[in-house]
């Protein structure tokens, strides 16, 4: 029903008065009297007696202006709730998930930060390999994905969200600490890699091809699914291994872990913000990206 032809309604029985009601509602009196009319004509009754001086609903109007009112609070109520859900506190649970790169320490924190911030919202962060976050995305199970490589798939879509450095990381005073090595000096160094799926071993996989070698030309002896454990075993003295500048930040600046490059490789990578195609983006969602891109590199 036409709550626009109930409100004018509502207003002559309200005022007992076409001219009074056009007033209150900002329109002209034939637009009054025009939906009144479209509204009788429409439950084939008549609503209104007009014979008097003084306009007064008949009986099938005096039922229909009780019910018109409830309707009309109840438009308004839901007007409001939807109005307060727009501007109001963020609420509710917020799903992200993110490759374990971005997903170790940068992120972590970043969601942290933003939950601080927004303590009626429930913040769910989860870190799995790249292929998985995508998949999550792409089904939905997570409003967002943050991923440092762009595995092919129809159902999402990326985006630009932050620059990070890969970096190789070494024991302290290891004879590669704060040098530039080249290729054939890491070939003689046990390399420590992650698990396939991670991006970071897709973006140096795909940087030793283009140097052309490959990563079995390579000493790997270890292959370890979590960056924690990589990052364990290289404080350990048990190899070097290609991991994000950003994610052992805190080991660099306390001097468990310390840095080295590689000749001829590009290590820098663009980290990715993954949503699924023609998904609605919450409005979580859009406060935290725009949380995070106000505080990100």
């Amino acid at each position: 029903m036409d709550t626009r032809q109930l409100r004018a309604f509502c207003e002559v029985v309200d005022r007992k008065s076409f001219s009074q009601a056009a007033e209150r509602l900002g329109v002209t009196q034939p637009a009054v009297s025009l939906q009144v009319r479209a509204l009788e004509k429409r439950l084939g009754l008549q609503l209104l007696d007009r014979s008097g001086r003084r306009v007064a609903p008949t009986e099938a109007g005096l039922r229909l202006y009780r019910g018109a009112q409830r309707l009309i609070a109840l438009e308004e109520e839901i007007t409001s709730e939807l109005a307060d859900e727009a501007t109001g506190e963020l609420e509710g649970t917020f799903a992200i998930g993110a490759s374990t790169g971005p997903g170790g320490v940068v992120l972590s924190q970043l969601l942290c930060r933003f939950a601080e911030a927004h303590p009626r919202l429930n913040v769910a962060l989860s870190v799995f390999d790249t292929q998985t976050v995508v998949e999550h995305v792409a089904d939905r199970t997570l409003e967002l994905g943050v991923v440092g490589a762009a595995p092919r798939f129809r159902a999402v879509e990326y985006e630009p969200f932050f620059r990070d450095t890969v970096i190789l990381a070494c024991p302290p005073g290891h004879p590669f600490a704060g040098r530039t090595v080249t290729l054939a000096q890491l070939q003689g160094e046990q390399l420590i890699v992650m698990q396939e799926g991670a991006g970071v071993r897709q973006m140096i996989e795909d940087e030793l091809r283009r140097a052309g070698t490959k990563l079995r030309d390579l000493d790997v002896r270890l292959e370890l699914g979590l960056q924690e454990s990589v990052t364990s075993a290289v404080r350990g003295g048990f190899g070097v291994t290609f991991i994000s500048r950003s994610s052992v930040e805190n080991d660099l600046a306390a001097g468990t872990l310390v840095e080295a490059r590689v000749a001829g490789l590009e290590l820098e990578r663009e980290i990715l913000l993954v949503r699924a195609t023609g998904r609605s983006e919450t409005r979580a969602a859009r406060a935290f990206v725009d949380y995070a891109r106000d505080r990100l590199p």
